[in-house]
């Protein structure tokens, strides 16, 4: 088996309480050893409720925060223990596009200072051949070079996104982290943006980690998909595999409330109860206990945290997987 080009170990990311009674507050338990690789060419879906870490897990990643615990294996080398020079060039390797297209983009610049900046930064080019490989870029997404000129408040949402795309293609990343890229999208713009990065990925090979809550976008453009809660991975494995036939109760629910596009068909609705608990105080065994309405759950669920173990294609972290519901 080829080694895979990111590799996440036991990632764990723990933030301190601050203010007067930090001395007495737990941490917030935002990712608590999450771990998966990601191969050449591969886009690896991470969904979630709000708050459970996923986004937490990209920025950690990237080391635009520091990690609490855990590694990251980058290319065959230690990502974490990279210094200076060497993280630097690293960095040219890895990229993120953010959610929001608007906030991510300086109003100073024009977006073709944008896209260029990168180039200039890691010396990727003659200063007089920038301007033509921005027009390439601008080319490359679908807006017209001539756009180099404007700057982000002139556009629209989506074309704001694609600016997004071509600055961060423009280091020629191996690996880019997605972070809720069409969520702040309208639905038609949603499908050209998802089209347009599944093309890029055709065309160069680059590996996705794919962040968002919406199950039918991860159906899109994930070829395998991880389920995230409180922190932790619950469930992972082929797409089509986990959302067609998914064995862990939370996966259940969140599948359950997909809306499906014909009023003729009826879907029975999971509703959990109560509210996803505190990462700063996560409950005993399983996280997803106190909510889970498995009738099968026992004492284990309560006192012994399930690890994930193979059920078919996928991968679960449930006492009862497997089992009827």
């Amino acid at each position: 088996m080829s080694t895979p080009l990111l590799e996440v170990r036991d990632l764990v990311k723990h933030y301190k309480a601050t203010g007067f009674l930090a001395r007495k507050s737990p941490p917030v338990r935002a990712v608590d050893g999450v771990s998966f690789t990601v191969g050449k060419g591969e886009t690896l879906g991470l969904v979630g409720e709000s708050g459970c870490g996923k986004s937490t897990v990209g920025r950690t990643i990237l080391r635009l925060q520091d990690a609490t615990a855990g590694s990251v294996a980058f290319e065959g080398k230690d990502f974490f223990a990279l210094q200076a020079a060497a993280l630097r060039q690293a960095r040219q390797r890895l990229q993120i596009i953010f959610q929001d297209p608007y906030s991510s983009l300086n109003p100073r610049m024009t977006i073709g200072d944008a896209i260029a900046e990168g180039m200039e930064i890691h010396r990727l080019a003659p200063r007089g051949e920038i301007p033509a490989r921005v027009a390439r870029l601008l080319e490359e997404v679908g807006l017209d070079p001539d756009y180099s000129t404007r700057y982000p408040h002139e556009f629209s949402g989506g074309q704001r996104q694609r600016i997004g795309i071509a600055r961060a293609l423009a280091v020629e990343p191996a690996f880019i982290v997605c972070d809720e890229p069409v969520s702040a999208l309208d639905v038609s713009v949603q499908a050209q943006v998802l089209n347009l990065l599944a093309d890029l990925q055709a065309r160069r090979g680059i590996s996705y980690l794919f962040i968002a809550h919406d199950l039918a976008v991860v159906r899109q453009i994930a070829h395998r998909v991880a389920v995230m809660y409180l922190g932790r991975i619950v469930e992972t494995g082929p797409t089509e595999d986990v959302l067609a036939r998914p064995a862990h109760p939370y996966t259940k629910a969140l599948l359950s409330a997909v809306p499906v596009p014909d009023p003729n068909t009826q879907r029975l609705r999971i509703v959990l109860p109560g509210d996803p608990p505190s990462p700063s105080n996560p409950p005993s065994g399983c996280a997803f206990h106190p909510r889970c309405p498995h009738p099968a759950k026992d004492a284990r669920c309560t006192t012994e945290r399930p690890l994930l173990h193979q059920i078919g294609a996928a991968q679960v972290a449930c006492h009862h997987a497997g089992t009827a519901p």
